[in-house]
């Protein structure tokens, strides 16, 4: 049964988000479920087929600052739920397609740059043996990922589009300050367990921010 129609501030955001999680849950699903698969079969096969050397990216005195940290790994993989999240909250036909195709666009994007400019971050110099989920991690995750940071780049367009989600909601200071928190989280994660440098980091953004920025403008523009 196809859940009752959400007006916005008709009931709290909250509430609201349930209501819009439910409408269309399994093609949802199914959809999030499928795009993360083809992502990672492309993702890998650029890996493995890169089109130049492999480039080693240069650390920063930022990078310096921020101290490695095994603990941040939950924070890291967060990113999953957090990305989940638009598609879920989404109930507008056209927000849902401008969505899709915008983050296929940020796929395609940083899949093409792997694979003409692949890179890696600097050896850290961690006994990875220590720290055995993150030596898996850096086992299944192959050299030439590592500018722009996808990771960081999702993340980023992600809490763009969640910012418009929360205001459509008419959520309260503490939902806009939940996703600040959490992408910021993200983004700190990517560079304290060694996954990425700071420069990755500031590429990562500037691409996501870049694609959000232009799919909502494109949204309002054929409103």
């Amino acid at each position: 049964m196809e859940p009752p129609p959400v007006r916005p501030n008709s009931v709290g955001w909250f509430c609201q988000a349930g209501l819009r999680a439910l409408k269309w849950w399994p093609a949802k699903m199914f959809g999030t479920t499928l795009g993360m698969g083809l992502f990672f079969v492309g993702y890998f096969w650029v890996l493995r087929h890169p089109a130049s050397p492999v480039t080693v990216m240069p650390l920063t005195r930022m990078d310096r600052l921020v101290g490695f940290h095994a603990g941040a790994l939950p924070l890291y993989l967060s990113l999953w739920l957090y990305v989940s999240l638009v598609p879920a909250l989404l109930v507008d036909r056209r927000e849902l397609v401008a969505y899709v195709l915008a983050a296929g666009a940020l796929s395609l994007a940083g899949l093409t740059l792997f694979y003409l400019w692949p890179t890696t971050a600097p050896k850290a110099g961690i006994d990875w043996s220590q720290h055995p989920s993150l030596a898996f991690l850096q086992s299944v995750d192959a050299s030439g990922n590592a500018c722009p940071s996808l990771h960081v780049a999702f993340a980023v367009f992600t809490a763009v589009w969640l910012e418009r989600l929360l205001q459509q909601m008419g959520a309260g200071r503490l939902g806009h300050m939940l996703n600040g928190l959490w992408v910021l989280g993200i983004l700190y994660s990517t560079v304290a367990i060694r996954q990425h440098v700071v420069l990755d980091v500031l590429a990562g953004a500037g691409l996501g921010l870049g694609v959000a920025a232009a799919n909502l403008r494109m949204l309002r523009r054929f409103a």
